[in-house]
């Protein structure tokens, strides 16, 4: 059965934001908008955009246009997509905060990282890598391989999981580091780095910031260029609703030129189609990070979501979703939870989470119950509402949450499927 556009609370129970049926003030009536762009809304309680963000009606479209160009136009098709490649990247970059023609598209992350670290050497006194030990894991992997080649990795440990080691990793960036690679957003806690005091630092002692917005693209407001960042990356997975295989690099412009990477192939060289056999010449603009053939059925579904996010705004999207976060808070701390995202909004993302004993079990049952969030250990559930999310489905979330843990079967109240 589907779901209701908003589960319905008992009588008694007030919504989260102090009225039952209450969908979040005025101002946010734009933003709730576009659920008729989600059919996959009515079919489940969507909380875990800090994982995969739902599916518009758009993704399908784009697929098929991509599936219709490949067929009808066959090898000409190519003239359509080396644009549309161009395109989002343009797009995503206006979400980033940055010029067009300054980001290049990718598979993954992994693979952003590892186009980046095949830029260096590591010869010389400048080859330490700094980072925290709340990065997340492929980060860490890419560059702890690259002691191999000569670099010095250096981990900053964290305070209690929570909150990142700012002061710390600010003491450990000196005159011998060379790339600082950090998430501005951590996806165990939510918590947030002031990436501007990290840029700032960095550019002191001469080294380079690249930051992983993966966690704060599209809930978070970003200002790539203002901040003067070096390089940063991401994908359109999570907050961007653009699913996986859409990934991108930013590169400041006038650093771009001074990037050789090793990792290359033949859509970073300035003539791809002249294939020619004699030294490297790399691109001058973003396709010199690309490598090879872009993945073009991601990039078509990856744009409905973008634009779906770009023609809302950023500052909206993160206004809702402070106001429904601090509620989901207080509701998490009224049943003594232990919350593991910091208090303050200018020091967290999207996302709240939150321990407490028999989590991993409770999570699993919640899933199979279509309501969507994730767990994940040293951390215990993750619960994000985006743009698209209701009040009175973080109440039919809390309601249920609070039936599994009381070991019962889904409440009449909850949202049907």
């Amino acid at each position: 059965m589907p779901m209701p556009e908003a589960a319905t609370a008992p009588s008694g129970v007030s919504g989260l934001s102090g009225s039952a049926g209450s969908s979040g003030p005025p101002s946010e009536a734009a933003l709730l908008a576009q659920r008729d762009e989600f059919p996959t809304l009515k079919t489940g309680v969507h909380l875990i955009s800090h994982s995969l963000g739902a599916m518009p009606r758009g993704a399908r479209e784009h697929a098929q246009r991509y599936l219709d160009e490949w067929e009808h136009e066959s090898i000409l098709a190519w003239h359509t997509w080396l644009p549309a490649v161009r395109s989002l990247g343009d797009l995503i970059g206006s979400v980033l905060g940055v010029d067009a023609g300054t980001v290049s598209l990718h598979a993954n992350v992994s693979t952003v990282q590892s186009i980046v670290a095949s830029c260096f050497s590591f010869e010389g006194p400048r080859n330490k890598i700094v980072y925290d030990d709340l990065n997340f894991s492929t980060v860490h992997y890419v560059w702890q391989e690259q002691a191999r080649r000569g670099a010095e990795i250096v981990v900053v440990p964290s305070r209690g999981g929570i909150h990142p080691p700012t002061e710390e990793l600010l003491r450990a960036i000196d005159e011998r580091t060379l790339l600082v690679p950090i998430s501005h957003v951590l996806f165990r806690s939510s918590a947030m780095y002031d990436a501007q005091r990290i840029i700032a630092r960095a550019h002191e002692v001469g080294a380079m910031v690249l930051l992983d917005c993966y966690q704060s693209a599209g809930t978070v407001p970003l200002a790539l260029k203002a901040w003067n960042c070096d390089l940063a990356c991401g994908g359109s997975v999570k907050w961007a609703c653009g699913g996986p295989g859409a990934a991108y690099l930013y590169v400041r412009p006038d650093l771009l030129s001074e990037l050789r990477p090793t990792a290359t192939g033949w859509f970073s060289h300035q003539e791809p189609f002249a294939f020619d056999m004699g030294p490297m010449r790399y691109a001058e603009d973003p396709f010199r990070m690309v490598g090879g053939t872009m993945p073009m059925p991601a990039i078509y579904t990856a744009r409905a979501g973008w634009e779906i996010v770009a023609q809302l705004g950023v500052p909206a999207i993160r206004a809702k979703s402070l106001r429904q976060t601090r509620l989901l808070r207080e509701q998490i701390e009224a049943r003594g939870f232990t919350v593991n995202t910091p208090r303050e909004d200018e020091g967290r993302g999207g996302t709240i989470c939150f321990d407490f004993p028999d989590a991993e079990r409770v999570s699993h049952t919640l899933s199979e119950r279509r309501f969507f969030h994730d767990y994940r250990p040293r951390c215990g559930l993750r619960v994000s509402p985006h743009f698209y999310t209701t009040d009175d489905e973080l109440d039919a979330f809390m309601r249920e949450l609070d039936t599994v843990c009381a070991g019962g079967a889904t409440t009449s109240a909850s949202p049907a499927y």
